[in-house]
């Protein structure tokens, strides 16, 4: 993937984030997770219906890369059971740390392949895929 790809893909998530916004509707599990360097905070709402996710919400204040990173998980995760998404977030974290990884499962979330350059970053891209696993760790503690 190309660095202006990357860039027109991260902005347009950023400018345009998919599903932001909350709405009020108890049968979301709510989480929020926060960067504790930086401004970045995400709250995330998930609806899950026979551990299959129908729907990501989220709202907060972050970066461009936080926001685009919420953005593009809620588009690769709708839809996913949890051992679905449990196998993309292991994925994307191994991603974002260097290591190797399954690409063809993290979609447009590639665009964050050479984030582990930049330290500072990393915490940027995973915020929000640390709340999607405080959903799982709800989920299974229910």
């Amino acid at each position: 993937m190309e660095i202006s790809n990357k860039r027109e893909i991260i902005l347009e998530n950023y400018v345009n984030p998919f599903n932001k916004g909350m709405i009020d509707d108890d049968s979301y599990i709510k989480v929020n997770s926060n960067n504790e360097s930086c401004i970045d905070e995400v709250n995330l709402m998930v609806k899950l219906e026979n551990n299959i996710i129908k729907d990501i919400r989220f709202d907060g204040e972050a970066c461009a890369i936080c926001t685009s990173s919420t953005s593009i998980m809620i588009k690769i995760l709708l839809n996913k059971n949890l051992t679905e998404l449990n196998n993309i977030l292991q994925n994307f974290k191994k991603m974002i740390n260097g290591d190797e990884y399954d690409s063809e499962l993290l979609k447009e979330a590639n665009v964050y392949n050479d984030i582990y350059l930049q330290p500072s970053r990393k915490t940027c891209a995973l915020l929000p895929w640390l709340a999607i696993e405080k959903i799982i760790e709800v989920k299974k503690n229910d």
